[in-house]
C-alpha cells in the first residue's frame, strides 16, 4: 500500500502555471560549487576520488552505478497552550552507494564521508555481479549534468531569527483566538530544511542540488455545547521564511478557523453509492493515489499495476489529462534535478483519457526501453532511489464550479481530505474526507462528518462526468509513503464530478 499524508488541507490558487524553466547546465555548476564545499572538500575526497569508487564498482561488469552525497539541516518549532514548548535542530550527512545489474540492485550507505567507507562501500556492492571485467575500467569523461532553476540556492533556516519564528508562532494563536470564541486550543508547527545533494554517476556525469523546504501548519480545536471540532491550514514550498507574511498566516488560520467551526455543525454522513463531487486543490489526493501511483514504472514494469499494457488506450472520460510535474517554481513537490542527475520534467500521464506514459527512474526506464521522466527520488543518501510522482494534477475543464455542484441530485460535496491510500495490483482506494457537504438538488444542505470515499482507481477515471475551470494546487503541505520513504509532494485538480462512486458514512 501506498500513502499520502498532510498536516494541513488549504488550497493555494494556481490555476496558470508557468512554462518550466530550460535546463542548462549553468544551472548546475554554482549548486556543484556548494555541494562539493560541504560533502567532498572537508572530508579530503576529489573528483579523483568518485572516480576510484565507481570504478571499483564498474570492475565487475554492473549495469549501472551511482553515489549519492547529502547534506540536511533541519530545523522544527512548536507552540501549544500559548507556549512555544518545543524546538528541534539536526544536521545529517552520509553517502549513499549504488549498483545496478539487471533488474538487482545492490546498495550500502555510510554517514562517514570518507575515502575508507567509500571504497569499502564500493568492493561490497560491486558484488552483485560476478563477472570481473579483465581490463582495466576506463574512467569516462566528466560531464556536468542540466537541470533547472526552480528556486533559490538559500538555506530557510536564516531567513529568520529564533526570535521572530517565536513571534510568528505566537502570532498564528493569537489570530486564530480572535476568530472566534468557540476556539479554545491552537497548535502550530514551523519546520525549515536545508538540504544540499551531489551525484556522480558512472558515466562521469555529476549533477547537484541545493533544496529549501520550509512548512507552516496550524492546528486549532473549537468547542461548542461539550462538543470539540479539528480543523487545520497551512503550506508551505521551495523559499525562505519571509513568505509567511501577515496576509498568509491569516489565509492559513481563517482556513484552521472555518474548517473547525463548519465541523461543528456537521451531521453524520449517508452511506451508499452516490454522486460525488470533489473541490479543488488538495482532493487532488484521490489523482495522486488512485491513479499517480499506478503509473509508477516499477509497478507497470512488473505488470502489478492496473494500468500496466495500457499506454495508447482509454483509461479516462474524456476531458481527463492528468500531468506529473516536477518545474513548477517555488513547490514543495518540484527538483531542480532528480535523486538520479536527471533534470525534472513536465510529463504527461493521461491526455483527454489517453494513457501517453509512465512515471520512470533510471532502472526502471533502462528495462522498459525508455527515457527516464527525472523522477528518480529518495527520501535520503540511506535509501534507493525509485520512481516517484513530484506534482500530480488534473488540469481544468470548462464548467463553473457552481455548475457542476448544482448538477447534483443528491450526493456528497467533499471540499478537504484528511488522506488516503490505494492497492497498487487492484487500484482499490480509500480516502477519509475532512470537510464535506449533503447536496440535495443542486442546494448545500450542510455539513456532514464521517465521510469515506471508496472506489476503483481506474473505473473511478471513466466516471468523470464534468470538470470544472478552477484547477488550483495545494497549499504545499504533501509527503507520500512509499516502501517506507516519504519524500515531499504536490497534488492539485479542479472541482470534478464522479458518478457512482461508494462513500462510507456513519448515518
Amino acid at each position: 500500500m501506498t500513502s499520502l499524508r498532510s498536516s494541513a488541507a488549504s488550497t493555494l490558487n494556481a490555476s496558470t502555471l508557468s512554462s518550466p524553466v530550460r535546463p542548462t547546465t549553468a544551472s548546475t555548476s554554482g549548486r556543484l560549487a556548494i555541494a562539493q564545499k560541504l560533502l567532498l572538500t572537508p572530508f579530503g575526497l576529489t573528483q579523483a576520488h568518485l572516480n576510484r569508487a565507481l570504478g571499483e564498482i564498474m570492475s565487475h561488469g554492473v549495469d549501472d552505478a551511482d553515489l549519492y552525497f547529502q547534506y540536511t539541516r533541519s530545523e522544527g518549532w512548536s507552540l501549544e497552550e500559548g507556549i512555544v514548548k518545543t524546538g528541534s535542530f539536526s544536521i545529517d550527512q552520509g553517502v549513499g552507494v549504488r549498483a545496478v545489474s539487471g533488474e538487482k540492485t545492490a546498495f550500502a550507505y555510510s554517514d562517514d564521508i570518507s575515502e575508507a567507507s567509500l571504497l569499502d562501500a564500493a568492493r561490497t556492492v560491486r558484488t552483485i555481479s560476478n563477472a570481473s571485467k579483465s581490463s582495466r575500467v576506463r574512467t569516462p569523461a566528466q560531464k556536468v549534468a542540466s537541470s533547472r532553476s526552480l528556486y533559490n540556492d538559500l538555506d530557510p533556516i536564516a531567513t529568520l531569527d529564533s526570535t521572530a519564528k517565536v513571534k510568528l508562532l505566537e502570532k498564528v494563536e493569537k489570530l486564530a483566538k480572535a476568530k472566534d470564541p468557540r476556539i479554545v486550543q491552537v497548535m502550530a508547527g514551523l519546520a525549515s530544511e536545508h538540504d544540499v545533494v551531489m551525484v556522480a554517476r558512472a558515466d562521469g556525469t555529476l549533477a547537484a542540488d541545493v533544496r529549501p523546504l520550509v512548512r507552516l501548519s496550524v492546528t486549532v480545536i473549537a468547542e461548542q455545547k461539550g462538543r470539540r471540532e479539528v480543523g487545520s491550514g497551512g503550506g508551505g514550498g521551495r523559499f525562505g521564511l519571509a513568505y509567511f507574511d501577515d496576509a498568509q498566516i491569516a489565509q492559513y488560520v481563517g482556513d484552521a478557523v472555518h474548517a473547525a467551526l463548519t465541523n461543528l455543525e456537521a451531521r453524520p454522513a449517508p452511506a451508499g453509492e452516490m454522486t460525488v463531487v470533489l473541490g479543488p486543490g488538495w482532493p487532488g489526493i484521490l489523482l495522486h493515489e488512485a491513479i499517480g501511483h499506478g503509473l509508477e514504472g516499477d509497478f507497470n514494469r512488473k505488470g502489478s499495476s492496473a494500468f500496466s499494457g495500457r499506454i495508447g488506450q482509454r483509461v479516462a472520460a474524456k476531458g481527463v489529462t492528468v500531468l506529473d510535474d516536477g518545474t513548477i517554481a517555488d513547490r514543495r513537490g518540484s527538483l531542480n534535478v532528480d535523486d538520479e542527475g536527471n533534470a525534472s520534467q513536465r510529463n504527461v500521464l493521461i491526455e483527454d483519457g489517453i494513457l501517453k506514459g509512465y512515471i520512470q527512474d533510471s532502472l526502471n526506464a533502462r528495462l522498459m526501453k525508455v527515457k527516464p521522466t527525472g523522477n528518480g527520488r529518495r527520501e535520503s543518501y540511506a535509501h534507493v532511489p525509485m520512481p516517484r510522482m513530484t506534482n500530480t494534477y488534473m488540469l481544468g475543464g470548462n464548467k463553473a464550479p457552481e455548475e457542476v455542484v448544482a448538477s447534483i441530485k443528491k450526493g456528497l460535496y467533499a471540499t478537504n481530505f484528511g488522506g488516503g491510500q490505494v492497492d497498487i495490483t487492484s487500484g482499490k482506494f480509500v480516502f477519509s474526507a475532512s470537510e464535506a457537504y449533503w447536496v440535495e438538488n443542486g442546494k448545500i444542505l450542510y455539513p456532514v462528518k464521517g465521510a469515506t470515499i471508496v472506489g476503483n482507481g481506474p473505473d473511478a477515471l471513466t466516471r468523470v462526468t464534468m470538470v470544472g475551470n478552477d484547477m488550483r494546487l495545494d497549499s504545499g503541505v504533501g509527503t507520500c509513503g512509499k516502501e517506507g520513504q516519504s519524500v515531499p509532494v504536490g497534488v492539485g485538480q479542479p472541482t470534478l464530478r464522479i458518478d457512482g462512486l461508494t462513500v462510507g458514512g456513519t448515518a
